[in-house]
């Protein structure tokens, strides 16, 4: 990691970690992109290349990314089975949520109503039309998707913010 340090300079290496926190942030609410991952990367190229974290810092953070990619995957399905959801609700909101995504990203700022609209209309029509569930049952499903992924985007806001914190820290230390 000397060569990235030589290549980029210190300068480089604090931009570098700056966009992948960024980029982790915009990956917190958009399910395209891998956010807390990228983020962790921030620490990493820290580690590597100006100031090395103790092992348990290291530790901390890959657990976190662990924990918080596994729990992002399963909150929403989990929400809308809580709720009275079946596989179709479940699969209703995984189109939802990939459609909501795509919407999001090829619109202005109404891209965020897609975004929360998606797994919520996913989950309601998937109940409704293809469970063939009552409206009651079909609403519960819709507002349980809806919550666990603001459950599950609200963790990996979190866990961003825990790591641009430890980045800061490495920074700090290093200067």
């Amino acid at each position: 990691m000397d060569a990235v340090l030589e290549i980029l300079g210190v300068s480089g290496v604090i931009i570098l970690g700056i966009l992948l926190i960024l980029i982790g942030f915009i990956g917190s609410v958009l399910p395209a992109l891998p956010g807390v991952p990228l983020a962790a990367l921030s620490v990493i190229l820290v580690h590597f290349t100006l100031y090395p974290y103790p092992w348990y810092i290291l530790a901390i953070v890959i657990l976190l990314t662990l924990a918080i990619s596994i729990i992002d995957y399963v909150v929403p399905i989990w929400g809308t089975k809580k709720l009275g959801g079946s596989k179709q609700g479940v699969r209703g909101s995984t189109i939802g949520l990939v459609i909501g995504a795509l919407i999001s990203l090829g619109s202005g700022g109404l891209g965020i109503i897609a975004l929360f609209a998606g797994p919520f209309l996913g989950a309601y029509i998937g109940e409704l039309y293809f469970a063939k569930t009552d409206q009651k049952t079909a609403l519960r499903s819709a507002w349980g998707s809806l919550l666990g992924f603001v459950a599950g985007t609200l963790g990996k806001l979190l866990v961003v913010v825990i790591i641009t914190i430890i980045f800061i820290a490495g920074l700090i230390q290093y200067f």
